[in-house]
């Protein structure tokens, strides 16, 4: 479909289509939906069974073991960690620099935020072998004088996860008001109305709340910009602050929220094609939306991509016989198909974008941000694994058994962001309905009913 014809189409919508699109998302159930939630929790079921296993017989049933204590499961926090920066980033930078594509997308992106956070802050307690003493690492006054260690990177990642989740859900649910307002109004069942009418917070769409709705707004978009940034570099120290070969490195920062922005990005899509299709967006999420969201994977692509040659030539210029064998080993060792198939993922797959069919593609865009969050799932399996691997004595090197504990725990945490998302796309709008009618073109007022009144 040509740009013209798209646009024909934008100037097509009007306010009433819109809102009743939107809210026909949230009608009764269907026996799709119900199934997709029974496969969510049905996987969310296997992670608890496999996480009680592990609980009951202890840390040696997951593959963790000398020398590489840093497993699957801190691959999966980092990389739905990741998963969580870009939608805050995708609604707040973008709202900032006023970028109306956003307007559609930017609500599901705020979604993913929140329940990425909540999935990724499930790894450190799984981590940690024993959950029942996570509290331990809160900084508390205590009478048993017990303090955490502030140098620990797990201290750092409570801080980070509990801050960003706070900001995140706040900015998220401020957005969320004057949507639900509009299903409170529109709603015939009192489930719904009570839930609507609890969580719109009195809106009535007044100038004043506005007035205060729009400045609360850019200040929360202004506030949780520069913490995207922080935490997720937060996160970065957790392996650039060690000496490991391959950690120690000032590039993580940056190249941590590239990253999280290109996978974020691609998990948007991934996200937002099955639900055009299902509920008949094309309308509302156009082809032209889909492609300024390729232009922005086109873009981290190329700094990630960076970031990874800048990696290799600066472990050649040091000199250091440690780090120059770090970044043999990862090509050429033991894991040698995760950093091959990174490769492909995250630097060659994303080329095909330049071709501007391809970016128009709708099939080929769901399949490209599946690859791509597979490349950066090995992405962060690379940084941890080939490192811990390989460190500075021969003696205390060694490999990693994957076992079926952590599958289990990973194929829950999937099953778990699904279930969250399942159960907000039927009960709260996934689509800005505000936002998007401010980008299409106003109703023109009826030339006679105008002249009606200007006699009156």
């Amino acid at each position: 479909m040509s740009s013209t014809a798209v646009a024909k189409k934008e100037e097509e919508l009007t306010y009433k289509y819109v809102t009743d699109k939107v809210l026909s998302m949230l009608s009764a159930p269907t026996g799709g939906w119900y199934v997709l939630l029974a496969t969510c929790i049905a996987l969310v079921i296997i992670g608890k069974c496999c996480w009680f296993y592990q609980m009951i017989y202890g840390m040696g049933v997951a593959g963790i073991a000398h020398p590489i204590m840093w497993g699957v499961y801190i691959t999966n926090f980092v990389f739905w960690v990741g998963i969580a920066h870009s939608g805050t980033l995708i609604s707040a930078v973008l709202y900032l620099f006023r970028a109306k594509f956003r307007q559609p997308i930017y609500r599901l992106a705020e979604a993913m935020t929140v329940f990425a956070v909540m999935t990724a802050g499930l790894f450190p307690l799984i981590h940690v072998g024993r959950p029942w003493f996570a509290y331990w690492l809160m900084p508390y006054p205590n009478e048993r004088t017990l303090w955490p260690n502030f140098k620990s990177p797990l201290v750092w990642d409570v801080f980070a996860i509990s801050t960003y989740f706070t900001v995140s859900a706040v900015f998220f649910f401020i957005g969320l008001i004057p949507d639900i307002a509009t299903a409170r109004d529109k709603s015939k069942s009192l489930f719904r109305k009570v839930l609507y009418g609890i969580t719109s917070l009195g809106w009535s769409g007044s100038n004043s709340q506005f007035k205060h709705y729009t400045a609360g707004y850019l200040l929360f978009a202004g506030l949780a910009t520069p913490l995207v940034i922080s935490v997720h570099s937060v996160v970065s120290w957790d392996f650039a602050m060690g000496i490991v070969p391959g950690w120690h490195a000032t590039i993580f920062p940056p190249y941590f929220v590239a990253g999280a922005i290109f996978s974020g990005v691609a998990m948007v899509i991934t996200l937002i094609i099955p639900l055009r299709k299902v509920f008949g967006l094309e309308r509302i999420v156009t082809i032209d939306h889909f492609e300024a969201m390729c232009k922005l994977i086109m873009l981290t692509s190329g700094i990630v991509s960076y970031a990874y040659i800048t990696e290799f030539y600066t472990a050649w210029f040091s000199n250091n016989s440690y780090e120059r064998f770090q970044f043999w080993f990862r090509p050429f060792g033991d894991f040698k198909l995760a950093f091959w198939g990174m490769t492909f993922c995250n630097c060659i797959a994303p080329l095909a974008l330049w071709y501007r069919p391809l970016r128009r593609n709708i099939k080929f865009l769901f399949v490209l941000s599946l690859v791509i969050n597979v490349g950066m799932w090995l992405e962060r399996f690379n940084i941890i694994f080939t490192s811990l691997a390989r460190e500075f004595d021969p003696a205390a090197w060694g490999s990693y058994n994957f076992s079926w504990i952590e599958a289990g725990i990973t194929v829950g945490a999937f099953g778990w962001f699904g279930m969250w998302m399942t159960l907000f796309i039927k009960f709260f709008p996934s689509i800005a309905i505000m936002e998007v009618k401010e980008v299409i073109t106003p109703p023109k007022r009826h030339p006679e009913k105008h002249h009606q009144v200007e006699a009156h």
